[in-house]
C-alpha cells in the first residue's frame, strides 16, 4: 500500500511541475535527494561498521553472552510462554542486546528470525500470538542506551555535541518500554479473562 501512496505522490509531483512549467525543479530536486542520500548513508555507514565491529568484538569476547544471561530473567518474564531453549529465546536476546546499543539495522534481522521461530510456536498461524505481540511492543518501544545512528546523524551534521542526545534517548525509551510492557501486560490478562 504504501508504494501506492509513495507512487502517487510522486506522479502528482510531477504533473504539478509540468502544469506550472517548472518540470527542471523535480530533476533538480531529484539529483539532489540523490546526492543527500549517498551522503547521509556514507556517514551512517562508518558509524554502523564501527559499532557492528564493536558489537562482534563483544561477541568474540563473550560479553554479549553474559549480557543474555543478564536479560534472561526479564525475556523468561516477558515470553512466559517460550521454551527456555528453544532458538526464538536466543533470537530475542540477540534483538533486545541490538536494541540496547542503538543498532537498529543490526537488531531487525534477528527480530525477524524471532518472528519467524514465534510463529511456529504459535497455536494459530493467522493470529500473532501474545509473544509475537510482546516482541513488536518491545522493538517498537526499543530501550536504547546508546543511540549510534542518532550520535552518527548528528555527527554527519557538525553537532556542537552529537552525544548529549544519549541521556534524554534512555529516559525516552525506558518509559516507552515500560508503557509498552504494562500495556503488554494488560492486554493479554484482558484476553486471558475474555477466553
Amino acid at each position: 500500500m504504501i508504494n501506492y501512496i509513495w507512487l502517487f505522490m510522486i506522479i502528482s509531483g510531477v504533473i504539478a511541475a509540468v502544469v506550472q512549467g517548472r518540470l527542471d525543479l523535480v530533476t533538480t530536486a531529484a539529483l539532489n535527494g540523490a546526492k543527500d542520500a549517498v551522503a547521509v548513508c556514507m556517514g551512517l555507514i562508518s558509524i554502523l561498521v564501527f559499532w557492528l565491529g564493536m558489537m562482534r568484538i563483544a561477541q568474540d569476547a563473550g560479553l554479549l553472552e553474559k549480557l543474555a544471561r543478564l536479560l534472561k530473567p526479564f525475556a523468561r518474564f516477558l515470553f512466559p510462554n517460550v521454551p527456555y531453549d528453544h532458538p526464538a529465546m536466543g533470537y530475542i536476546l540477540s534483538n533486545m542486546s541490538a536494541n540496547l546499543f542503538g543498532l537498529g539495522n543490526a537488531a531487525t534481522p534477528m527480530g525477524l528470525k524471532a518472528m519467524e521461530e514465534l510463529q511456529k510456536l504459535n497455536p494459530d498461524p493467522k493470529t500473532a500470538s501474545p509473544a509475537m505481540c510482546t516482541l513488536l511492543a518491545l522493538n517498537t518501544s526499543g530501550l536504547t542506551l546508546i543511540p549510534t545512528t542518532i550520535i552518527g546523524i548528528r555527527l554527519k551534521h557538525n553537532s556542537a555535541d552529537p552525544t548529549e542526545i544519549i541521556g534524554p534517548t534512555i529516559l525516552a525509551t525506558l518509559v516507552a518500554t515500560i508503557i509498552a510492557v504494562m500495556l503488554d501486560r494488560y492486554y493479554r490478562k484482558r484476553q486471558f479473562k475474555n477466553s
